[in-house]
């Protein structure tokens, strides 16, 4: 059986190698005639030698990108199962609009006259996420939900320092199962952080947290729906326990897609939270660009949101941006920004994208967007357990579901082999031992966006791989994946002896280029 090709290309997908590896320092796609009568202006800082930098044609640039390009896996290609990201279907509607003329050209510094429309659209955007969570503000600027936290416990820290509490409540509580950025969340604002341990059922409880409770707790921070796939049944409890001791409630709403149209967390007795605008309201998932992580904020933390806010002028009735030099002014109706969370007002592009959602799903839609979420995450668990232990899975999960290794381990396969040979099958891996809490943990979420076709044909993948640990084909998994650009690395290796730097030599490819 050939496993192997000549040119070390697989069907129609291209071998490629390093940028440095093939490009060459003559290479250019562009080829111009040096200056003539123009005088020398660097002095003695011209370059002695040429750079040791790639060049390519046009041509061959393009083809390095597009070949890079095909071995990333994307939603437009399959179900995406990473758990606790929400990989689903970007509708085009939003690109669309994101891209009208007065939307994608704004400048964050023209003059607010000639921005009427795009704060306008902030404003809906703003009042459609307090609508939908039932609280009375919410904090645009920040920038991904790890930016929206620090923005919540920022607010909770300008609020007990204008109780004159602020070196007394240190501090936050926060749940063994939580996001890892919860706690690094809370240190950087100046909170120690307190763990509560997890139970056996995945859930927090409430005499744990009372057991935690005092006069120096500032806050506490909880994942609802959790990172275990399930909805906290105790958490309006637990949240008045909270707030009759004096601290406040910060809830992170990554997973909030799940209970959208459903429930409103200023209802569950929150006092902040931020919404990931990816997860819940279809925008794109950064791949390193921009973002959004708004941040809702109760009654008695609305008056310290960051700047800028969106202000009527009183006379002309136009949206204006208020910064520090308004505070005074803003300070006579309440109003006690704790400073701000970037340069400008926030990333335009995901605004109108996400508010292009909203529209055009309705009240109605988003309800049916948390469902649909549930119900294909339920289908995947009902077929699934049978194959694979799910820890918690005597009763419904929400938006995900978690399984672990401990049925499969016995037989020598852990959760690190189905991953690598879900790649083998043409899928991305599923989110892998999170959450920490359970050990060996394997996370799926399909989202509301998977047919029931799409949800069997992966179903029977994982089904598949569970029958060839029955069968005992252990070293099938250990040799996975065969099909992929690269095979499976020494992770143990690259941990302890990471190469950071390429250097010409290195391995044989670049050998070839330097002969050359």
């Amino acid at each position: 059986m050939i496993t192997e090709t000549t040119s070390g290309n697989r069907g129609l997908l291209q071998a490629e190698a390093l940028i440095f590896e093939s490009g060459h320092a003559t290479g250019t796609g562009v080829d111009l005639p040096a200056p003539k009568g123009t005088p020398n202006k660097l002095g003695g800082l011209g370059r002695k030698a040429a750079l040791d930098l790639p060049g390519f044609s046009e041509p061959e640039t393009m083809r390095h990108f597009v070949r890079l390009s095909q071995k990333n896996y994307a939603i437009d290609l399959g179900l995406f199962p990473l758990g606790s990201c929400t990989m689903k279907h970007n509708p085009r509607l939003n690109e669309r609009a994101a891209r009208f003329e007065g939307f994608a050209d704004l400048h964050p510094l023209q003059p607010t006259s000639t921005i009427q429309g795009a704060l306008e659209l902030m404003e809906e955007l703003a009042h459609w996420l307090c609508t939908l969570t039932g609280m009375p503000a919410v904090a645009l600027s920040p920038k991904a939900g790890a930016h929206g936290e620090f923005c919540g416990m920022l607010a909770i820290k300008a609020a007990l320092e204008a109780r004159g509490e602020g070196d007394k409540r240190k501090r936050v509580l926060v749940p063994s199962s939580a996001h890892g950025t919860n706690p690094a969340t809370a240190a950087a604002a100046g909170f120690t952080v307190d763990e509560i341990p997890a139970r056996d059922d995945g859930r927090v409880h409430l005499d744990d947290v009372k057991a935690k409770l005092g006069p120096d707790v500032a806050a506490i921070m909880i994942t609802n729906p959790n990172t275990c796939g399930l909805f906290e049944p105790e958490i309006k409890r637990i949240a008045d326990a909270i707030h009759e001791a004096g601290a406040y409630f910060y809830c992170d709403g990554a997973n909030y897609n799940a209970i959208v149209g459903k429930v409103r967390p200023g209802d569950l007795g929150i006092d902040a939270m931020h919404i990931n605008l990816h997860k819940t309201f279809s925008t794109p998932h950064g791949g390193g660009g921009p973002g959004a992580g708004p941040t809702v904020l109760s009654e008695a933390l609305a008056p310290f949101a960051p700047l800028p806010l969106i202000v009527i002028d009183k006379t002309g009735g136009k949206h204006q941006l208020a910064f520090a030099e308004h505070v005074e002014e803003l300070a006579g109706s309440g109003k006690k920004p704790f400073g701000r969370m970037c340069a400008f007002h926030g990333q335009m592009g995901m605004f109108t994208r996400a508010l292009t959602y909203m529209m055009s799903h309705g009240s109605d839609g988003l309800r049916q967007v948390a469902e649909d979420a549930v119900l294909n995450a339920n289908y995947l668990l009902a077929r699934l357990k049978p194959h694979f232990n799910a820890p918690f899975g005597e009763r419904p999960c929400m938006h995900e579901v978690l399984l672990d290794d401990s049925s499969i381990k016995p037989k020598g396969v852990e959760t690190i082999d189905m991953a690598k040979a879900l790649l083998d099958e043409g899928y991305h891996p599923f989110t892998t031992y999170f959450p920490l809490v359970v050990h060996g943990a394997m996370l799926i979420e399909p989202t509301e966006t998977e047919p029931k076709r799409e949800l069997d044909r992966f179903a029977d993948v994982m089904i598949a791989l569970a029958e060839r640990v029955n069968a005992g084909e252990v070293e099938f998994f250990k040799q996975a994946p065969k099909f992929t650009p690269m095979r499976r690395l020494d992770d143990t290796r690259a941990a302890r002896q990471p190469k950071l730097r390429w250097k010409r030599g290195d391995n044989a490819g670049a050998a070839k280029v330097a002969a050359e």
